[in-house]
C-alpha cells in the first residue's frame, strides 16, 4: 500500500542517499529537486511525502450560499423499520456538486454505464431533500455515500478545528477521495490507498435463499447503502490521513486499532440522529446498554452473511465479566481485538450517561429514581435523548481529538488511553463529570494500561513534558506561521515545506535526538542494525474550544524514523518505524513529547515475534528472506475476519 511508500525531499546530499530506498515497499525515492541545504551545517532530515502534497480543501462558502444541503438518507441500513427511525434527514455542509455527486472532497464514481449520475444540484432534487430513499434507484446509493461521507468529515473537522487532509495525492492538485458504490459482486468493503489516489470501494452480492431479513431472493444486498459501514470506511480514510503509519500493520493493536476507532465513529453518529435514538430511548428506558437499536452495526449485512444479528455489537455478552486484553496475544483477529477497545469506550460513555441523568430519573419519578414498568413519559424520553445525543457528540470529538496526542507509529491500546486523558485534561483540567475516571475504570476493567506507568491515576497516564527544558523551536511560533486565511486551513505546500524545515533543523542537532526519541547510525543500542534520517512527515494546526469557551491552539508534528533489522538465524530481516509525535503550544515551544523510540525496551523482540505469528501472516510475507507488506491491508483485514464493510 502507499502508506509504506518510500520517504520524499531530502534536504542534503547525505540524506538523499540514505533515504534513496525504502524497504518497506521496496521502491525508489524521487527527492525534490527545489530540496537544497534547508537544514543547515551538519544536520540532516528528510520530508514525508504529505509535506509535498496540495494540502486537501473543503469548499469555501461564499456570500449568499446556504449553509447546508438537506439529504435523505438510511440512518441504520435499509433492513430497518421506517417506524425505527430509518430514514432520517441530515444536513450536510453546502458545496455546489457536478453530477455524480462530485464535490471538493469526494468524487462518486458511476459503477456501471447504466447508472445514471445523482445530480443533486437538479432544482426538483433540492427542493425534495435528495433522492428519496430506495435500494432500487442507484442514484440514491450515490447520494448516500456522499452525504453520509461529508457528515463524518464535518465531525472530524469541528472535532480537530482545521481541515483534514487525505493520506494520498501529489503536489499538482488537491486529491479528491474515490466513492465506489457499486465496486463489484463481493461481501466486502474498503478503502484502498493507491499513491496519488484513495478510494472507497463498496461491494454488492445477491440476498441468501430463504431471506434472512428484508432482502428478497434473486435481489441484491448493497454495503454502500449501509450507515455503518460507509462511516466506517471514510474513518479509515480519515485516520490515514492522519497517521499514515497507523495503516503499517507493525503490531497486534495496529490494525485492530483502526477497526475499533471505526466502529466507535459509527456508533456515536447513531446518537446524532433524532429519530432513532428517541426509538430506542423508549424502548430500553434510558438503559444505553440495552439499546441494540443503536448500538448494534451492520444489521443487514450481519444477517445476509450468516452472523444471525449485527455484524457487530458495543454490547459485552456479559457485562459483569468483559472480554480481557491480552497486549501479548498475537493470534487475535484485528476485529475481535477491537471489539475490546469499542465496548471499553462504550462503558465509560454509558456511565457518565447515568451519571448526568440520574436528577431527571429521580425528578420523574418522586425521588425514588426506580421507574415503573411500563413506557416512560414524553417529556423524560426527550430530556434523556437530548443528554444521550450531546454526550455522543462529546465522547466522538474526545475519541477524534486524542489522535493527535497518539504516537506515529505502533499504536497500542496503553497507548490511546493516554492520548484521551491528556487530550481531555488540555481543555477540561477540571472534569467535573469524571469522563477521564470513567474511561480509566473501563479500560482497567478489561485489562487495558500502559506498559510503563506506576499507576492507573490520572497524573500519571498523562503524556509529560520534555524531561528537560527546551529552547523554543525558532521559526514555529504562531506570530511567524501562515496560514490559507484561517488556522482551520492548511498552509500552502511551500509554507507547510519551511515549517518542516524549521523542525528538522531543530530536531537534527546532536543535542536533541535523544529527548524526541531518535538516534543516528552508529549507535551501540542499534546492535549493527541501520536507520534512516529522522523524517518529518506533517505538521498540522490544532484548534480546540472547551466547555467554557476558551480556545487552544496547538501545533501538531509526526517525526519518523525507520530501523532496518537485517534477516539472521533469528528469522527473515524487516524494518520497523520509530519517532514521535510533538505538540507545539503557539509559542513555539514544546509541550508533550510522545516517543516510540526504534531502540524502545523490547520492541524489536515484539516485532518479530508479531510478523512470524498468524495475525502477523495475514499482513506481511516472505520474499528473498525479507518481510514485506501485502498489498490492501484494509481488505486483508476484512477477509481474515470472514465478513467485510465495518
Amino acid at each position: 500500500m502507499a502508506q509504506d511508500a518510500p520517504l520524499a525531499t531530502a534536504t542534503t546530499t547525505a540524506a538523499v542517499a540514505a533515504a534513496s530506498q525504502s524497504r518497506d515497499a521496496g521502491a525508489p525515492v524521487s527527492p525534490s529537486p527545489a530540496g537544497g541545504d534547508l537544514a543547515g551545517e551538519g544536520t540532516a532530515f528528510t520530508l514525508g511525502q504529505a509535506i509535498g502534497r496540495v494540502p486537501a480543501r473543503p469548499y469555501q462558502r461564499q456570500k449568499g450560499d446556504p449553509v447546508y444541503r438537506p439529504l435523505r438518507i438510511y440512518t441504520v441500513d435499509p433492513a430497518a423499520a421506517r417506524l425505527d427511525g430509518a430514514i432520517g434527514t441530515i444536513n450536510v455542509p453546502y458545496e455546489p456538486l457536478a453530477p455524480g455527486p462530485v464535490g471538493a472532497l469526494f468524487g462518486v464514481v458511476a459503477g456501471a454505464a447504466t447508472h445514471r449520475s445523482a445530480d443533486l444540484d437538479d432544482p426538483h432534487v433540492l427542493i425534495a431533500s435528495g433522492y428519496r430513499p430506495s435500494p432500487s434507484d442507484p442514484r440514491f446509493h450515490h447520494q448516500m455515500v456522499y452525504a453520509v461521507c461529508a457528515n463524518i468529515y464535518a465531525a472530524f473537522r469541528t472535532a480537530l478545528g482545521r481541515s483534514l487532509s487525505w493520506g494520498f495525492g501529489d503536489a499538482l492538485a488537491p486529491a479528491r477521495l474515490a466513492l465506489k458504490p457499486h465496486f463489484a459482486q463481493e461481501e466486502n468493503a474498503y478503502y484502498t490507498n493507491e499513491g496519488a489516489s484513495g478510494a472507497l470501494c463498496f461491494g454488492y452480492y445477491p440476498a441468501p435463499e430463504p431471506p434472512t431479513d428484508r432482502s428478497l431472493p434473486g435481489g441484491y444486498v448493497f454495503t454502500c447503502l449501509s450507515h455503518d459501514i460507509v462511516a466506517h470506511e471514510v474513518t479509515h480514510a480519515l485516520l490515514d490521513g492522519l497517521r499514515a503509519r497507523f495503516a503499517l500493520p507493525s503490531g497486534p493493536d495496529v490494525a485492530a486499532f483502526h477497526e475499533a476507532f471505526a466502529d466507535l465513529v459509527a456508533i456515536f453518529q447513531h446518537f446524532s440522529y433524532r429519530e432513532v435514538l428517541m426509538v430506542a430511548i423508549r424502548r430500553c428506558q434510558g438503559a444505553l446498554d440495552k439499546a441494540e437499536l443503536l448500538l448494534g452495526l451492520a444489521r443487514q449485512f450481519g444477517h445476509t452473511t450468516g452472523q444471525k444479528g449485527p455484524l457487530r455489537t458495543a454490547i459485552e455478552a456479559d457485562p459483569a465479566h468483559p472480554r480481557q486484553y491480552d497486549e501479548n496475544d498475537v493470534q487475535q483477529d484485528a476485529h475481535v481485538r477491537g471489539s475490546i477497545l469499542v465496548s471499553a469506550v462504550f462503558e465509560a460513555f454509558a456511565a457518565v450517561f447515568r451519571r448526568k441523568t440520574e436528577r431527571l430519573v429521580r425528578l420523574a419519578t418522586g425521588g425514588s429514581g426506580i421507574l415503573p414498568p411500563g413506557e416512560i413519559s414524553h417529556d423524560l424520553q426527550c430530556a434523556l435523548a437530548d443528554k444521550a445525543s450531546r454526550l455522543a457528540s462529546q465522547f466522538l470529538t474526545i475519541c477524534i481529538r486524542a489522535i493527535d496526542y497518539c504516537p506515529p507509529v505502533g499504536i497500542t491500546y496503553g497507548d490511546y488511553l493516554q492520548a484521551l486523558v491528556t487530550a481531555d485534561c488540555d481543555v477540561v483540567p477540571d472534569d467535573p463529570w469524571d469522563y477521564r475516571g470513567a474511561l480509566i475504570d473501563a479500560f482497567w476493567r478489561r485489562n487495558i494500561y500502559p506498559r510503563f506507568v506506576t499507576s492507573l491515576s490520572e497524573d500519571a497516564l498523562l503524556w509529560k513534558e520534555p524531561t528537560r527544558p527546551l529552547p523554543p523551536v525558532p521559526r514555529l511560533d504562531f506570530a511567524d506561521l501562515r496560514f490559507q486565511g484561517d488556522p482551520a486551513n492548511a498552509a500552502s505546500a511551500e509554507e507547510l515545506r519551511r515549517q518542516a524545515c524549521a523542525l528538522g533543523r531543530y530536531v537534527g542537532q546532536a543535542a536533541h535526538l535523544a529527548e524526541f526519541g531518535l538516534v543516528r547510525n552508529g549507535d551501540a543500542r542499534l546492535k549493527g542494525d541501520a536507520v534512516d534520517l529522522p523524517c518529518i512527515e506533517s505538521l498540522r494546526t490544532a484548534r480546540r474550544a472547551g466547555p467554557d469557551g476558551q480556545i487552544v491552539f496547538d501545533l501538531v508534528a509526526e517525526i519518523t524514523q525507520a530501523r532496518h533489522v537485517p534477516a539472521s538465524s533469528a528469522g527473515p530481516g524487516f524494518d520497523y518505524h520509530g519517532g514521535c509525535t510533538v505538540i507545539l503550544g503557539p509559542d513555539g515551544r514544546v509541550r508533550y513529547l510522545v516517543t516510540k523510540s526504534v531502540i524502545g525496551r523490547d520492541r524489536l523482540a515484539r516485532r518479530r515475534e508479531f510478523l512470524a505469528s498468524p495475525a502477523g501472516r495475514v499482513y506481511w510475507g516472505v520474499q528473498h528472506n525479507q518481510y514485506r507488506l501485502r498489498p490492501g491491508m484494509f481488505r486483508l483485514s476484512h477477509q481474515a475476519h470472514g465478513a467485510g464493510g465495518a
